[in-house]
């Protein structure tokens, strides 16, 4: 089954501290994933960020959320029980467990409102909040992403074919290729040029080169073009190649670089946008916000 949100996790977690022992976090985990049956694969599962899975996050924020409202308290580090108040919740039965439900108590209301207990309550959200914050986070950034890839690569199909040679040449020293841009990378496209656009070094002492097909094209790429390339690869006496464009590529030209003998890397529209992105290239950074977590070592006592 899909992975609960956290919300869906505070009454299973609460009473699988009704015994009144001490439990750890990994118990806690164990005991929350064999009850809504996930697999490993889903267990396995990331956020977008790559850091934290996503049932470890849901599960803090569900932990959290139930301590703020007192009905679990940290008896040590990573070791939780449940409280007076939290067995009181559990013989009441409720239907379920939530952010509207724990804003009967004080202490989660003040929380909420960023610890100001005499704010007025907070009003319900239209819909009700199944992401954590770490995920709310994360989809915000992918969407601001994807827009800007999108805007990014719309702006890259107006360069000149010139430009767009200039640039994927400035993208791979941005990657690391060669050295400076006077030394390590040159555009030679022009009329005639073979099937090659661009040449640069594959590593700052030009023990290798890699040789640059750049085609600013609506249309996909088709296979008699890689054929093309290969072919002009081969008369430089050759073996690697990268192949970028603005659109994408045919199957039949995928397949057909595939299986080459030379070393042939194709790089379509989003992924262009993508690795322009990551590597600074005609983008520039409009905010940055650091997240912070607490140090638990730092209070560790000998």
């Amino acid at each position: 089954m899909p992975i609960p949100d956290f919300q869906s996790l505070m009454m299973p977690l609460l009473s699988a501290c009704a015994d009144g022992h001490e439990h750890s976090n990994q118990a806690l985990r164990h005991v929350l994933a064999e009850r809504f049956g996930l697999t490993e694969v889903e267990l396995a599962a990331k956020l977008p960020s790559g850091r934290q899975g996503v049932f470890d996050n849901r599960v803090a924020w569900a932990k959290g959320h139930l301590k703020q409202a007192g009905l679990i308290e940290i008896a040590q580090r990573g070791i939780y029980r449940i409280t007076a108040r939290g067995l009181e919740v559990l013989g009441e039965n409720p239907q379920t467990l939530n952010i509207k439900y724990l804003k009967r108590f004080p202490e989660y209301v003040a929380f909420l409102s960023g610890g100001q207990s005499d704010k007025p309550k907070l009003a319900e959200p239209v819909s009700p909040l199944l992401e954590t914050p770490d995920e709310l986070i994360d989809g915000g950034y992918k969407q601001l992403r994807k827009a800007l890839a999108t805007e990014l690569l719309e702006r890259i199909k107006t360069v000149s074919p010139s430009r767009f040679e200039e640039l994927v040449v400035e993208l791979l020293l941005k990657m690391g290729y060669g050295g400076t841009q006077e030394d390590a990378g040159r555009v030679v496209g022009k009329s005639g040029d073979g099937g090659i656009d661009g040449i640069i070094n594959e590593d700052r002492l030009g023990l290798d080169v890699i040789y640059i097909q750049a085609k600013r094209w609506e249309a996909d790429v088709g296979r008699p073009e890689i054929q093309k390339f290969v072919g002009a690869l081969a008369g430089n006496k050759a073996n690697k190649g990268v192949f970028i464009t603005s659109s994408g590529f045919s199957k039949g030209a995928t397949d057909y670089a595939a299986q080459v003998n030379h070393r042939v890397v194709l790089i379509d529209g989003p992924m262009l946008a993508e690795l322009m992105m990551d590597h600074d290239l005609g983008v520039s950074t409009k905010e940055v916000y650091t997240v912070k977590r607490l140090d638990t070592d730092y209070f560790e006592e000998d």
